[in-house]
């Protein structure tokens, strides 16, 4: 085998291969033969169909298959022996006018780039930090308490307030027509928990059961309801009953029915606090990671394989159908989705996932399997059942697989964080949490 390699521009190559004809030949009749042997035709018995008849009903297929074999492994070892990081898939195809008893084929493929990474400790990163207040343990508190209150009906002298839970009939007109979704009877909803829009929650809070309003109601220009979007209704509302919420008391009783041993205060104050504290531990994580990607990608210099950047679009397309499907869009795999929209977020996914590497294989960055593990019982410690999750994460190697890159990732964060100028600022918890 006779090989040369070509620089077409920047990462594109060109491999010339050329491979005896008897070679191919040799192959297809062995394969031939042995499919001979146990191929089925009428009118013979198994194993006892002539050759000729074989190799006419087979031959065009095992040849194709002989090809794309002995071919691939030409070039695989080609580019071994050129020690060549073949990025993609390379196009292959046969050359007219090869000498005698040869074949000769062009291989086009492109090679992964080298990675540049600048001075790193030149790089300028805000990292950030949290702690877990007693103001956000007390605001935990009170959501779990929301989510057991109940509700007992208000006296039919009392108005509506917020915080209550109100049941409604409303009628709703657009130039004195009826819409769609405009009309409901028995409809509930709690007052001032943003279920309705503010307009609808300002016109029933202060009405009183048994009474009737009309009342204007703007929709939005980018209500989710395109009919009606940017139009204005008017609303008829009768309030058929009032109820008034109870929030359980933070005592024993609720901190047992929230799975607390020892049903102390004290003790369920300590079990918030530490969910917290692993939820703030990860959000945090993820903000200086992001923090430190961005750093990477300023401070790095390659080119971009077009293939890898293409078969990264293809994935995010299909994830964007597969969304769509599951949202119950139907026809999702045939919606007109552009593929440039994810351009330039799959650029910088190969980008960045080239940079990672390199320097996860420049300076030893793997993640060890007691990091691994580490990971992995932290994940499941949030769970009733620990070691059940643990099970679950260890029994698959494609969530391993998915471990074992957070791992490399926090790996190279922190790697990054030790040689750059790192500025520290604390962030508050609602602030973190995207709380208003």
């Amino acid at each position: 085998m006779t090989v040369t390699v070509e620089t077409l521009e920047k990462l594109e190559r060109k491999i010339t291969l050329t491979l005896p004809a008897d070679v191919i030949q040799n192959e297809v009749a062995k394969r031939l033969k042995r499919l001979a042997r146990d191929v089925k035709m009428d009118g013979f018995r198994p194993g006892k169909v002539p050759m000729n008849v074989v190799a006419q009903r087979y031959g065009y297929s095992v040849h194709y298959e002989v090809m794309n074999d002995k071919v691939g492994e030409a070039f695989a070892n080609a580019a071994g022996e050129a020690k060549l990081r073949v990025a993609g898939q390379p196009q292959i195809t046969e050359k007219e006018g090869a000498p005698e008893g040869q074949l000769t084929f062009d291989a086009v493929f492109e090679v992964y780039p080298e990675v540049k990474i600048g001075d790193l400790s030149t790089a300028e990163i805000e990292k950030i930090s949290t702690e877990v207040s007693d103001a956000a343990i007390d605001r935990t508190l009170d959501i779990l308490r929301k989510q057991r209150r109940t509700f007992a009906q208000r006296a039919a002298d009392q108005a509506a307030a917020d915080g209550d839970r109100v049941t409604i009939d409303f009628a709703g007109k657009i130039d004195g027509e009826a819409f769609e979704g405009g009309k409901a009877e028995g409809f509930q909803f709690i007052v001032g928990d943003g279920q309705m829009l503010k307009e609808f929650e300002d016109a029933v809070r202060g009405m009183k059961a048994g009474e009737s309003k009309t009342f204007p109601l703007p929709f939005p220009a980018d209500y989710h309801g395109k009919d009606v979007a940017g139009k204005t209704a008017d609303f008829l509302v009768t309030v058929n009953k009032i109820e008034a919420a109870h929030l359980p008391e933070v005592d024993e009783a609720l901190a047992k029915s929230l799975g607390i041993a020892d049903g102390t205060v004290e003790a369920l104050r300590a079990d918030i606090k530490k969910n917290l504290e692993r939820e703030v531990k990860f959000r945090v994580q993820a903000r200086n990671k992001q923090a430190v990607m961005d750093a990477l990608v300023a401070k790095a210099e390659l080119d971009l394989p077009k293939s890898v950047v293409q078969s990264e679009v293809d994935r995010l397309l299909e994830g964007a159908r597969a969304d769509l499907k599951q949202r119950g869009i139907k026809d999702a795999d045939k919606a007109p989705i552009p593929a440039e929209l994810f351009q330039e977020q799959a650029e910088r996914r190969v980008r960045l996932g080239l940079v990672v590497a390199e320097l996860v294989r420049a300076h030893e960055l793997h993640a060890k399997p007691e990091q691994i593990k580490a990971h992995i019982e932290e994940l499941a410690s949030s769970y009733e059942k620990p070691a059940d999750v643990v099970r679950w994460y260890t029994s698959d190697n494609r969530r391993m697989a998915e471990v074992e890159a957070v791992v490399i990732e926090n790996n190279v964060t922190e790697f990054v964080l030790s040689r750059a100028k790192v500025t520290d600022k604390a962030v508050g918890f609602d602030e973190l949490m995207g709380q208003a």
